[in-house]
Parts: structure tokens; C-alpha cells; sequence
């Protein structure tokens, strides 16, 4: 429950500990205890989806806007750090606080199916994504549009396997369409990553810890723990 609570409030330790009844260092030791517990079990709450579940991510995500063989929405989120003392200018991102930029995929329901916590703030979602495990496997590994797609913002690159929108410069009516059928679909990350930040507030306040703790407490929140 100890650490239930803390990745739900994101309250400071010694808050969490007095409200538990427990103090600061306890607390401390319980979090890291169960949070690398649950790291080493993320493997069963998420994973790739098989072929069969492709199937059916795919006609979830064509009742949304009719847009055809989608496996997954992709993005990347900043979830705010305090700022280390190592490398710190790393951890800066474009809105210039520290953070770490997580990398996920979703479903159509909403459901997680990949998610890489481990780069600074100040790298660019196309970077992040380049050089991920499921970056790299599909880069190297895809066979064909069979697999299907996923769908990504204008920072990712345009791959056979993910599909970005259209340059509004370069629109025409058909790219238009494109474009809003693109935008409706991939909103599902979008929403996702809101409802998790709103329902576990560590995400969307500051995780005061050193960038690998944070990373490994992401994982955790994001993988392991359904929002009720």
C-alpha cells in the first residue's frame, strides 16, 4: 500500500510516510523493493501483439475513423524529474523543464503494448524511437504491410510501417482527408496518456528521484498497474 500510494499521489516521502505512519527511510526502502518487483514482472502486463490480437486492434481502430490496418498509436510524453546532478542540460527539454521523454504504443482500447522510459528529456521523439528495441525490430524486421501500421505524429519519420500526417503546405483534398482520419485515430495515445496522468499524480507532477529510479518507476506505472 505504501507504494501504491506514493505512485498514485506523487506526494514527497516524508508526506507519504506520515500519512502511513511510517517513516522516510522505511517508505524509501518499500518503494524501491516493490518497484523493482514489478519491473521484473512488466513482461506479463505488456506485450506486442500477436496476430490474432492484430486483428482485433485493427477493427477497433477502423470503427473510430475508417482508417484501415492500424496496429498501434505511437508517441512520446515528458514526464517531469528533478533535476540531476549528472548531465544535468541533458534532461532539459524544449519546454525547458527536466523530464524524461517515454516512448509508448496503444491500442485501440487504450492499452499499452510497448513503452521504452530511458532518454532524457532533450531527445527528439524520432531519436527515441530510432533507436528503441521495437524501433529497431521493426526497421529491421518488418515484412510487408501485412504487419500493419502504426500511426505517429509529424516528429516521427514516414516508414513503410509508420505513417505520419501529410504537410498541410502539401495537402491537397485527398491529403486533407488523410490528414483528419490520421488526426481522429491517433488521438487514442493522446487521451490515454491523459487518463493516466490524471489518475496517478507522480506522472504528472515531478518525480523526485535520479533519472534511473524515475525510469524504472514509468515503467511500473505505465506497465503494471491498471487505472480503475
Amino acid at each position: 500500500m505504501i507504494a501504491l500510494r506514493f505512485y498514485g499521489s506523487g506526494s514527497h516521502l516524508q508526506v507519504v510516510g506520515d500519512t502511513m505512519g511510517f517513516d522516510k527511510s522505511t517508505v524509501s526502502r518499500v518503494i524501491d523493493r516493490v518497484t523493482d518487483s514489478l519491473v521484473a514482472m512488466k513482461d506479463d502486463f505488456i506485450s506486442w501483439p500477436d496476430n490474432q490480437r492484430k486483428n482485433l486492434i485493427r477493427a477497433g481502430f477502423y470503427e473510430k475513423a475508417a482508417f484501415p490496418n492500424v496496429v498501434g498509436c505511437i508517441d512520446g510524453t515528458h514526464i517531469r524529474i528533478t533535476g540531476p546532478s549528472i548531465d544535468e542540460p541533458a534532461f532539459v527539454n524544449r519546454k525547458g523543464f527536466h523530464s524524461i521523454n517515454v516512448q509508448a504504443i496503444c491500442d485501440h482500447e487504450g492499452r499499452f503494448t510497448n513503452i521504452s522510459a530511458r532518454w532524457p528529456g532533450s531527445a527528439h521523439d524520432s531519436h527515441v524511437f530510432r533507436t528503441s528495441a521495437i524501433g529497431q525490430h521493426l526497421e529491421n524486421g518488418y515484412q510487408g504491410i501485412g504487419q500493419g501500421v502504426l500511426l505517429g505524429d509529424s516528429g516521427y519519420p514516414c516508414r513503410q510501417f509508420l505513417l505520419t500526417p501529410y504537410r498541410q503546405l502539401a495537402a491537397g483534398r485527398g491529403h486533407t482527408r488523410f490528414n483528419r482520419r490520421h488526426c481522429s485515430t491517433r488521438s487514442t495515445i493522446e487521451r490515454t496518456f491523459g487518463i493516466w496522468k490524471k489518475r496517478f499524480h507522480i506522472l504528472g507532477s515531478e518525480i523526485r528521484m535520479k533519472p534511473d529510479k524515475a525510469c524504472r518507476i514509468i515503467i511500473v506505472v505505465f506497465c503494471t498497474i491498471l487505472p480503475s
